[in-house]
């Protein structure tokens, strides 16, 4: 039996299987009838440059405050998986919910309901910013202290925190409309538009970190800037590309009344989506303030080692919004048995990646934690954790794609679901192998590649117990 909750549309609206809708595109008829494996590649390809981008700006901004001093390396870490948890709730949580919502309406044939999602998308954005950047300036240092900051570090991470948590509302906008255009298929306009906010960022951020000329040194703070303005300028860009005539939705201001249902069509998979995306980042955040009890050396090597981890999260998203896209178009146009192809398709090339990468950092480890610190311990502490960790993003890999496959099915509680599970085991399996065997560092970061396995599982385990129908009767929802 199929679950009746992830359709989008009744079945009136939905055309029959294997059976482009009269309106549909060049792009949507590639979605739904491409082959497989090139067309997950050719929506990927833009993407990977967006990968490679956010690659460069979190290697970029810890090699040069590294420079400064290890208190404004360590004060930034602190800050960074909150600035992590506003752009990738934005852009893989809710904002998979916005392309996932606008690909099943025009798989469905609706393109006049993607139309009104784009407003509504906006709407979101902007609610988003406003809780982001008010929860996160208040309890800030109070999660620094937690996370086992102290004097300097604390000042480092408050000054870069003001600055790139108070510019949330520029993230939200740009990541949540940015979406609207991947549901339809266009991965190159977004990819393009991130692409030049990071290299932007790139050329701005040493500049203000150190100052040059009349430009006086903002130190930690200006990292943050250098972050904030490029995306100020994207946002007003993604504006003006959907009120243009080049772009398959509009965004109109005029005529579109704010509708509950569309909202709820969107938090069904992005509400899940953006839990999951902050329970990645909580992860990191509680399991950095648990080694923050062995000692600041630990911490660091474990925020070091763990920054990868906000590469392979780059990486399954390349593919994951191609991903969900195509899933969720051929689910929309009732294409099951394509649906269920193109989620293993796209599992396996991320889980292949993944692996990739971990297998090559637990066996040269200096090759990632050299481009932050030249501390032996800090070093030291690092490597152990890619040694033990690294194996496991295989299967780490393999989750992160099947919570796609799970939000383009319009599924999003059971992928939130299974992280959640990942951080508790690895936390309390932590605390189990620091405090009651006495295993130390070694343990600790065990637990974690456990954590990373239970995630796999989990997902696995959901994808497979969807049974996606040829068919459903036409009184099914």
């Amino acid at each position: 039996m199929s679950d009746p909750n992830v359709s989008a549309s009744s079945p009136s609206s939905a055309p029959a299987k294997g059976v482009a809708p009269p309106a549909a595109t060049a792009r949507t008829r590639l979605l739904l009838e491409g082959p497989i494996l090139p067309t997950l590649l050719r929506l990927s390809a833009p993407n990977v440059l967006n990968l490679l981008a956010f690659v460069g700006m979190i290697t970029f901004d810890g090699f040069f405050l590294g420079r400064i001093s290890t208190d404004a390396l360590a004060g930034a870490s602190l800050a960074f998986p909150w600035v992590m948890l506003i752009l990738q709730t934005t852009n893989s949580g809710m904002g998979v919910g916005v392309s996932s919502a606008v690909a099943r309406a025009l798989g469905a044939g609706r393109r006049d309901r993607a139309n009104d999602l784009v407003l509504h998308a906006l709407l979101l954005a902007l609610a988003i910013a406003v809780v982001f950047s008010s929860v996160m300036l208040v309890g800030a240092p109070f999660l620094f202290r937690w996370m086992g900051g102290r004097d300097e570090m604390i000042s480092d991470a408050i000054a870069y925190a003001n600055v790139a948590l108070g510019g949330a509302v520029f993230y939200c906008v740009l990541n949540l409309l940015g979406n609207t255009v991947r549901g339809t298929g266009n991965m190159n306009f977004p990819a393009t538009v991130l692409v030049g906010c990071v290299l932007a960022h790139i050329a701005l951020a040493p500049l203000l970190i150190f100052g040059l000329g009349p430009v006086p040194a903002f130190g930690p703070a200006g990292a943050a800037w250098g972050l904030v303005i490029p995306f100020g300028v994207g946002s007003m860009v993604m504006i003006v590309h959907l009120r243009s005539s080049r772009a398959l939705v509009r965004l109109s201001f005029l005529g579109v009344a704010p509708r509950w249902e569309l909202f709820a069509d969107i938090f069904k998979v992005g509400v899940p989506g953006l839990i999951n995306t902050a329970i990645t980042n909580l992860s990191v955040a509680a399991l950095t303030g648990i080694a923050g009890q062995l000692s600041p050396q630990t911490a660091l090597g474990y925020a070091m080692g763990a920054r990868l981890e906000y590469v392979l999260q780059p990486v399954a998203f390349g593919f994951g919004t191609a991903i969900v896209t195509m899933v969720g178009t051929n689910w929309g146009a009732r294409q099951y048995r394509r649906a269920r192809e193109i989620a293993w398709t796209g599992a396996a090339t991320v889980a292949l990646l993944c692996g990739t990468i971990g297998a090559t950092v637990a066996i040269h480890p200096a090759l990632w934690i050299g481009l932050f610190s030249d501390n032996e311990d800090v070093a030291r502490v690092g490597a152990l954790y890619l040694h033990i960790v690294g194996p496991a993003y295989l299967l780490f890999g393999l989750g992160l794609a099947l919570f796609f496959v799970n939000q383009g099915l319009g599924r999003g509680v059971a992928a939130m679901s299974a992280n959640a599970v990942r951080m508790a085991a690895s936390a309390a399996a932590g605390l189990v192998a620091l405090y009651g065997l006495g295993l130390g560092a070694t343990g600790f970061f065990a637990a974690i590649a456990i954590g990373f396995c239970i995630y796999a599982a989990l997902l696995v385990r959901t994808v497979v117990g969807v049974n996606i129908p040829d068919t459903v009767p036409a009184t099914a929802a």
